[in-house]
């Protein structure tokens, strides 16, 4: 199963973990993205990851960011990233390379280009021909990229990961799928380590036991469980078995969870999302966080130790603990061996389950001991009390003969993180007296504060005590406990927003480019728009009509009948009843269609969050007539016999509560028809005409049928209570003779980014539902950049600085959104300008911009 890698290669994976150049190594690494950054900061960033202790970032690289239509490459710019690669080996970072082909990410389409959902028979992250010569066509861009820049010889790069989480997808043949995927990395010259992640434990689902592709383990626990390092140890336990080591290449980012995962053996540890971006553009997903159907936020940012705009925040210092931690144990701790504690430890607070240990190389034990409760707390080790702070893990140090450092002696107990280490100097890092029992002499150190160390010295060795905010800017001590840091980071920016009520309106409008006419609407995709926005028009007579019905709308619609504007859908796909009793003889039917961002996840749950869903306005129908079809189903299963009782649909009473019964009836209509199953809680299976089953679910419980005669199926679980099920037919007519006009997002961003007349507007501004403005907004001078604040209600709004989109903001009632702050555009430092595009939306309130507020990049 493990992959052998020469010495030549410079890097080596096997049962004691890693090394590079012959070293081995503890790696942590920052998930960092160039393409959610400006390029004039991928330095800054890159030094910023350095400077926290951190020796690697990881980094996706995504096949649509740089095929932009089919067949069009673009590697320039904030796209080049050769020339971000090459930063990092300037940083001196390492680099693990994430090509894809899919990527998740919360990215468009998981970075799957959105074209390929136009072939009927293309079957995405599928050993079928026609997505892999799609793939291949990606690899043979970027993976030469990578070989070129592959460690030690000509760059960062120390590992390539294939494909992402495939345990989480249906993949029909994962070996052959694999296979091809490392075929090709091989024959471009990859020879550093292939990696595949499992993303909820499935080693074989991920890596299809593929030979020299190594398995790798991304966890996302509760961090207050107390069940983690039992877990944790159990897959690098089974990873060991196979000469390999335990490699977690996502995780959470607090580092009191990092020191667990550490403790418990792994070799590599990713936390994901710890260097946050921002996601520009239209690139954002639209995913399954929460409830079914959401929109990722162009804030892309999950708390991590940066902040999408630069701002270390308190767990970066941590991080910079963490590290010297690992950097002063060096290859003792690199070449550990999971296990537990050799020694009792029991402890007055909240703490793990079945605490981990490392058995260092050369002697000893280090021994994590989270607290994870509130309130300061005391462990017992081995006998000797010992003080443990609140939502802590200190990295206790067991027998630890101290021959590597000079001394002739033994570190019995160690109760704090040991950060420095020298001839005749140890220094820790702890907010609470620490306990150190050397040579026989058991010593405790009072509890440091900021700015002030405790020194204590026994037979000769200076004991020194720093607090965690000191330890994190230690450079050095010297030989009588004198300590040296660095500068504290800068403050925050205290200053107060700033109300921008003036703005620049321009006349006209966006135009449009024709995109013909169609019988029935057509998917965006289809008229050349992967991201971007299209208007559907058409005229239909609604005499004698009480609704619509909208099936397959993807991701933001508004939908105008007889000029009125309807509240925006935002269904992901989901059929939609529209009530038009007040709409009569031929009206005017038109649907502004926007693309939020395809789905980056596959959920059957709703039509627009499967993997390679296209978007568009889906079919409108006019409803005909509807019939309550919930009576006279025939019953089989669970005892029945002949004939088969007839029954309310879900109205078999039986004994065995939540084993399957099926009910069976015919329906007919002359026209094309929908099947509504209404009250569905729980999935239910549905065949048509015998036909293969489907799952119809709470979130979109209808099944479309073709005129004629039907035999249909629903197989459910039983529930004594029947569950209140009740199906409904609605025949159906489509609307037809569609025109479209489409607006990609190159023609939006070229609009905005142009100039003419405007006229002052004094805010508030008030627009109809259904009405837009493009409004300029000069920005004051800032070396530092913004984050600008719309107040209003109503509004939805993308905004452009120097020539790119910046993003989307949603104001007012409006969906579910996920990620970072939703209600946020950034202006990074040196993007002039602000061009605003608002869109009246109908719902409760009037459509206003009220303020636009300006707050420090750093607030």
């Amino acid at each position: 199963m493990s992959r052998p890698t020469a010495v030549s290669t410079g890097v080596e994976l096997d049962a004691r973990g890693i090394r590079t150049d012959g070293g081995p190594r503890v790696v942590l690494c920052a998930s960092l993205f160039y393409f959610r950054l400006p390029r004039e900061q991928w330095r800054a960033r890159l030094e910023q990851v350095r400077a926290s202790g951190y020796t690697c970032v990881d980094v996706y690289l995504p096949w649509n960011f740089h095929e932009t239509a089919p067949g069009r490459w673009s590697f320039e710019g904030r796209r080049d990233v050769a020339a971000f690669l090459d930063l990092a080996q300037e940083t001196g970072l390492y680099v693990i390379a994430r090509p894809g082909p899919y990527i998740c990410s919360e990215w468009d389409g998981g970075a799957l280009p959105a074209w390929l959902g136009l072939d009927p028979d293309l079957r995405v992250r599928q050993h079928e021909p026609r997505f892999l010569a799609q793939v291949t066509a990606w690899f043979d861009q970027v993976l030469p990229l990578l070989a070129r820049r592959q460690y030690p010889a000509g760059g960062p790069v120390i590992m390539v990961q294939l494909e992402n989480e495939l345990d989480f997808f249906d993949c029909a043949d994962r070996p052959a799928y694999l296979t091809d995927l490392r075929d090709q990395a091989i024959r471009h010259g990859i020879t550093v380590p292939l990696i595949a992640c499992a993303g909820q434990g499935d080693i074989e689902g991920a890596t299809g036991n593929v030979p020299d592709v190594v398995p790798a383990c991304n966890f996302y626990p509760d961090d207050d469980s107390p069940h983690i390092e039992p877990e944790v140890r159990r897959y690098a336990e089974v990873l060991a078995e196979r000469d390999l080591p335990l490699l977690i290449t996502e995780t959470n980012r607090r580092h009191r969870t990092l020191r667990r995962l550490l403790a418990s053996g792994a070799s590599l540890i990713a936390p994901y999302l710890q260097s946050s971006g921002w996601n520009f553009g239209y690139t954002p997903s639209t995913g399954n966080w929460g409830t079914p159907g959401n929109f990722m936020s162009h804030g892309y940012d999950f708390g991590g130790y940066v902040s999408s705009t630069g701002t270390e925040r308190p767990e970066y210092a941590q991080g910079q603990v963490l590290a010297r931690v690992i950097g002063t144990l060096g290859s003792p701790l690199a070449l550990a061996t999971s296990a537990v504690p050799r020694v009792p430890v029991t402890a007055d607070f909240p703490t793990s389950s079945s605490l981990s240990a490392l058995d260092l190389d050369g002697g000893g034990q280090l021994i994590a001991v989270p607290h994870l409760g509130t309130t300061p707390g005391r462990a017992v080790v081995n006998g000797v009390p010992v003080a443990v702070s609140p939502d802590s893990c200190p990295l206790m140090l067991v027998d630890v003969p101290l021959r590597s450092w000079g001394f002739d002696a033994t570190l019995t107990l160690a109760s704090a993180d040991l950060v420095a280490a020298s001839d005749s100097v140890l220094t820790f890092s702890s907010e609470v007296p620490v306990t150190v029992v050397l040579g026989g002499t058991r010593v405790e150190i009072p509890a440091p504060t900021a700015g002030a160390p405790e020194r204590t010295v026994v037979g000769g060795v200076t004991l020194v005590a720093l607090a965690p905010s000191d330890a994190a800017r230690l450079r050095a001590t010297d030989g009588d406990g004198t300590v040296h840091l660095a500068d504290a980071p800068p403050a925050r920016s205290t200053t107060p927003p700033t109300a921008v009520r003036v703005a620049r309106r321009r006349p006209g409008v966006a135009p449009e480019e024709p995109a013909g006419s169609h019988e029935v609407p057509p998917s965006l995709e289809s008229l050349g728009v992967y991201r971007g926005r299209g208007t559907y028009r058409t005229t239909s007579d609604l005499t004698g009509v009480d609704e619509l019905l909208l099936v397959g709308a993807a991701d933001i619609v508004d939908l105008s009948i007889d000029g009125r504007v309807r509240p925006t859908i935002a269904g992901f796909g989901a059929a939609r009843r529209i009530d038009v009793r007040d709409a009569t003889g031929p009206v005017a039917v038109e649907a502004l269609v926007e693309i939020w961002g395809h789905a980056n996840f596959d959920d059957a749950r709703l039509p627009a969050l499967r993997l390679g869903a296209l978007r568009g306005l889906g079919t409108l129908w006019t409803v005909r007539g509807v019939a309550d079809v919930s009576a006279l189903w025939a019953v089989s299963g669970q005892w029945t016999g002949l004939p088969a009782p007839l029954r309310e649909l879900g109205g078999w009473s039986s004994t065995r509560v939540a084993l399957p019964v099926t009910y069976t009836r015919d329906v007919r209509s002359a026209t094309p028809s929908a099947l509504h199953l209404r009250g569905v809680v729980e999935p239910v299976r549905v065949s048509v005409d015998n036909g293969e089953p489907r799952t119809v679910h709470a979130e979109d419980p209808w099944v479309l049928l073709p005129a004629g005669n039907h035999q249909i199926s629903v197989t459910m679980p039983h529930h004594p209570s029947g569950g209140g099920l009740r199906a409904e037919l609605l025949s159906l007519e489509p609307v037809t003779d569609w025109s479209c006009a489409v607006q990609d997002d190159d023609l939006l961003t070229g609009f905005a980014a142009g100039a003419g007349p405007t006229q002052g507007v004094q805010l508030p501004l008030v627009l109809d539902a259904g009405e837009e403005a493009w409004l300029d907004v000069d920005l004051p001078p800032s070396d530092d950049g913004f984050l600008v604040r719309l107040d209003g209600s109503q509004i939805r709004a993308t905004g452009w600085a120097a020539g790119e989109c910046v993003g989307r903001v949603w104001v007012g009632a409006r969906p579910e959104f996920s990620g970072g702050d939703p209600n946020v555009f950034w202006i990074p430092p040196g993007w002039s300008g602000l061009t605003l595009l608002l869109k009246g939306i109908a719902g409760p309130g009037d459509a206003e911009l009220r303020t636009v507020w300006l707050e420090p990049s750093d607030s």
